[in-house]
């Protein structure tokens, strides 16, 4: 955490030499989505190993890559896997990737996730828009940080999932004939899937979705300003009363499959948000 600020403009101004570009919108590929957004035109795809302070993804399913671009002439950042506490690393240096994209010009971040489904009536293979979540992982990405330069300490959080940008995912979701669940999202520290006892204990606070990623993001995103949307790919549901066992291998393989799905619907949504960026 040491020199945080510093760090992030050192990135900052390692990108701006090689990237021209200054994306309005940024976007999170999760677990076995890195395939998703087909419609990019990408112009610089850079391995998250060759750019400083970036921490390296071990995760199964995350390419570990920087990628920048436009959509119908919106200027893009796409990070192409992300990084989780369960693999060793801090809270702050999960989202440096995050401060990053934020100096670089992004106003609008899209999260996405592969995700187990609490709520009963989902199916694997849905689509759920975030309208809130619950943090359980045990560090705060805030914890410890008293600079202002790093953003406000203490951000408000009532409305972390933008509403304006939900309905926007619910329009284009509409008109593309994909069903959108919405619901709440539970971050869990990993990598031990959920037992039958702890689904039923996310499941009774209020959960409709649990993963191992996305809350920390969320928490820095809305500290430093950038406007948030959130989106799960269910890749499988627990059920807890007649649990079967859950592979990381079946997930993976959920979220590739609904990948299309999900292309068809980020691509639309940023499609939508060309004129909400030109406002910013």
């Amino acid at each position: 955490m040491d020199q945080l600020w510093e760090k992030v403009q050192e990135t900052k101004a390692w990108l701006e030499c090689r990237v021209a570009a200054r994306p309005k919108v940024g976007l999170i590929l999760g677990s076995g989505l890195s395939v998703t957004l087909q419609a990019l035109e990408i112009s610089h795809l850079i391995p998250y190993g060759e750019i400083p302070h970036f921490p390296k993804s071990t995760a199964p399913g995350h390419e570990g890559a920087l990628a920048f671009g436009e959509l119908d002439k919106l200027p893009v950042a796409v990070l192409r896997g992300r990084f989780h506490f369960y693999e060793g690393y801090r809270t702050w240096e999960i989202t440096f990737p995050i401060r990053v994209l934020g100096e670089v010009g992004v106003k609008i971040l899209i999260v996405t996730n592969a995700a187990g489904g609490l709520n009963p009536s989902f199916e694997a293979g849905e689509i759920m828009a975030i309208i809130d979540h619950i943090n359980l992982i045990p560090e705060n990405p805030l914890r410890g940080l008293d600079d202002p330069r790093l953003g406000d300490r203490f951000p408000d959080m009532s409305r972390a999932y933008d509403p304006e940008l939900i309905s926007i995912a619910e329009k284009i979701a509409l008109a593309e004939g994909i069903p959108l669940r919405k619901g709440v999202y539970v971050g869990i520290p990993g990598p031990s899937l959920e037992t039958p006892a702890e689904t039923r204990f996310l499941r009774m606070i209020g959960g409709d979705a649990v993963g191992m990623s996305t809350t920390p993001e969320v928490i820095v995103s809305r500290s430093i300003g950038m406007r948030v949307l959130g989106i799960s790919v269910i890749s499988n549901v627990n059920r807890p009363d007649c649990m079967e066992p859950i592979l990381v291998e079946e997930i993976l393989e959920c979220s590739r499959r609904t990948a299309p799905k999900l292309s068809r619907l980020l691509e639309g949504i940023m499609r939508e948000m060309k004129a909400l960026v030109e406002m910013e």
